[in-house]
């Protein structure tokens, strides 16, 4: 295919850079040459954030970038850089904290406007393509930074010299002063929960961001004081998320967010964090409350990747896009008819009362699917019996998606993130154990192979991959969610090679990320291109913060290994954010469990078997149907020298001849060894 135009974007690997290698503009990637470049011609640089599942991105760059005169005035006046922040969260990071210092607001597309060392003086987020109510058009915004530079020089250098002071002072903690107890963790719960909707299950109102880190938390909170309160709001917001139209109904996996506050309409993009995130939550639902339908949705979601977002290497792509054929949500939404006749009148009666199918649709005209009836009721209502209401619900949802698979699919970005994949490897991991499938075991170890082969280079982690080719160093929270990756894979096999390499990548982490003057882990590492400020993230956004994930990751190596410098590690981190955490607690949710661990005495359960046949029977069934969420599992199938002589656990211990032995330990003592699944269960539970 010809085309008009092609820029330097044409050699990247990021689908969202080369959605954009054929714009007018003068794209660079975000590198040496274009830093050059904005110097030698004496340029500001115009500094656009985005990625590939954002709807804004796509409508700005079909408006602005692919229109030749606007890309002209960019062309004249800047030198272009395009960055996908997903590759690159330390760039996003700082020139987001820029943006919302300036404007008071953040998101994307994010345009920021750079002097030539890379220091911002002026942004936004989404301009239009003209001037639109109290929004200035993208034109006269260019024309106007353009000038300011041109001929109020001296102005701009000392917004930018402002601005990379402030910039210099973000993420800047001190330790607390007082002592890490409880009353934080009460403190934290009561200020969270004051915010939950008591009609649709969340926090606060629209928009509704599925909360899987404070949920987790929720379930520690109900874990250690047996609050009833606090369980029920989690499974009242899970069931209302997953009957929701942010979960989809016919292929699982969930959403981005809801637009609503009742988890109706969402922003239809999937993203691989959300859904590794609410997986591991609703098995760990599942685990407190063995209800079926927390099972069902937390397999229909590790279903949903395995089929639609895993390479044939084992690594997990990053997101699916919520357009197709140029229109947001087409994929997902039905009409009335089309449920008719593909079902039925009798069955599309039935199931369109279930999902609320109707001739006017909930959704600019057409229905987005979501449970808005009982089976109960609607056996009543049509004079039949549950089970085959079930039965008609059950076949039309396999239907309906084998009709909805024949349809042009959103488009795929199909680069494989570390970090990310951490998140999935550990939710794969735990689902193997929590439901005993030997296949979601397999896709835990395809997954942790391929990063530890493809994605690190030299000692060091990478990035990203795709199409054969990783690169960019790796950021803190790529370290920290592959180490708890493998932790939990360890946990899931009693493989001893996971945690070395766990242990490996940890030592490596401290080297490349401590702060040794102050404490805590910077954003990125030693080896890293030195940007305009080198700063630590403490909260946790859509993700954990790399800090977040990597003090628990250290509480739990320290249980496994007896190594004290981890757990003074991950002391320090907490301490760093104590202050924050009272002040602000729901932007701590993974924190939080993080702190919980600290707190408790968490259990140190030991599985000897003779075998692997004998140890996955009973009592490791048993030990995983069990919500122990402040826990480290120390699994061994045989002699493993290497496993003994990292686990102190596993020392002066051995193998029964046949069958398995669990060894229940809590802060150095040990109850009596028990081959027997009820005695299990008691010392499991004790408090």
């Amino acid at each position: 295919m010809n085309h008009k135009h092609t820029n330097a974007l044409i050699n990247e690997t990021s689908p969202y850079l080369l959605q954009h290698a054929h714009n007018p503009v003068n794209w660079h990637a975000w590198g040496e040459a274009a830093l050059s470049k904005a110097k030698a011609d004496d340029k500001p640089i115009l500094l656009s954030i985005g990625y590939s599942a954002c709807h804004w991105c796509h409508v700005m760059e079909h408006e602005s970038f692919e229109n030749e005169e606007i890309a002209k005035l960019m062309n004249d006046n800047f030198v272009n850089i395009k960055v996908d922040r997903e590759e690159r969260p330390d760039l996003d990071q700082i020139y987001m904290t820029a943006v919302q210092m300036m404007t008071g607001h953040g998101g994307w597309p994010m345009t920021m406007f750079l002097t030539p060392q890379g220091v911002p003086f002026y942004g936004g987020t989404y301009f239009p393509p003209d001037d639109r109510s109290n929004m200035p058009g993208f034109p006269r915004v260019l024309l106007s930074v353009a000038e300011a530079y041109r001929s109020q020089r001296e102005q701009v250098g000392n917004t930018a010299t402002q601005m990379l002071g402030e910039l210099r002072r973000v993420g800047l903690a001190a330790e607390s002063r007082d002592l890490l107890t409880t009353e934080i963790l009460d403190g934290a719960y009561r200020g969270i929960a004051k915010n939950y909707d008591r009609v649709n299950g969340g926090f606060g109102g629209a928009p509704k961001f599925p909360p899987a880190m404070t949920l987790e938390f929720f379930l520690h909170a109900y874990h250690r004081t047996h609050d009833q309160e606090a369980l029920k709001m989690v499974i009242e917001t899970c069931r209302k998320m997953a009957e929701g139209g942010m979960y989809d109904q016919l292929g699982g996996g969930f959403h981005r967010y809801s637009v609503d506050a009742k988890w109706l309409v969402p922003h239809f993009e999937k993203m691989l964090y959300d859904n590794a995130l609410l997986s591991r939550l609703y098995l760990h639902v599942y685990q407190i409350t063995k209800d079926e339908f927390a099972r069902r949705i937390a397999t229909e979601t590790l279903d949903y990747v395995v089929r639609e977002m895993t390479d044939s290497r084992g690594g997990f792509y990053s997101s699916q896009d919520a357009d197709s054929e140029g229109i947001e949500g087409k994929f997902f939404v039905w009409s009335q008819e089309e449920i008719i006749a593909s079902l039925g009148e009798s069955d599309g009666a039935i199931f369109g009362d279930y999902f609320d199918i109707t001739a006017q649709g909930n959704f600019e005209g057409d229905n987005i699917l979501h449970v808005n009836a009982t089976i109960d009721d609607l056996a009543s209502r049509y004079n039949t019996d549950a089970a085959s209401v079930r039965a008609i619900i059950d076949n039309g949802r396999r239907r309906l998606f084998e009709i909805r698979e024949r349809r042009k699919k959103p488009g795929r970005d199909q680069k494989v993130l570390t970090a990310w994949n951490g998140f999935m490897l550990a939710s794969f991991a735990e689902a193997s154990a929590i439901l005993d499938d030997d296949n979601y075991r397999e896709v835990a170890r395809a997954n942790a192979r391929f990063m530890l082969d493809d994605l690190s280079h030299d000692g060091l982690l990478l990035r990203t991959y795709k199409d054969g080719y990783a690169k960019l160093n790796a950021y803190l929270e790529d370290y920290a969610s592959f180490i708890d990756g493998l932790i939990s894979l360890y946990e899931a096999t009693g493989e001893i090679e996971w945690i070395e390499n766990g242990i490996a990548l940890t030592k490596k982490m401290i080297e490349e990320f401590w702060d040794e003057d102050e404490g805590g882990f910077f954003f990125t590492g030693r080896s890293h291109e030195r940007l305009i400020v080198r700063s630590k993230e403490w909260m946790d956004n859509a993700t954990p913060s790399g800090n977040s994930i990597a003090a628990m990751s250290l509480l739990r190596l320290s249980l496994l290994t007896g190594d004290e410098d981890y757990r003074r590690r991950a002391t320090t981190i907490l301490r760093l954010m104590a202050d924050q955490i009272r002040r602000y607690p729901s932007a701590f949710g993974f924190a939080l469990t993080a702190l919980d661990f600290y707190l408790a005495s968490p259990l140190e359960v030991a599985l000897l078997a003779s075998d692997s046949t004998a140890l996955f029977a009973d009592l490791w069934r048993t030990l995983w149907s069990t919500y122990l969420p402040n826990r480290i599992i120390v699994p061994i199938a045989g002699d493993e020298p290497r496993a003994r002589e990292i686990v102190p656990l596993l020392k002066a211990r051995d193998a029964p001849k046949s069958g398995v032995t669990a060894y229940v330990c809590e802060h150095y003592t040990c109850q009596a060894p028990t081959q027997e699944s009820s005695e299990l269960t008691r010392q499991l539970l004790q408090d």
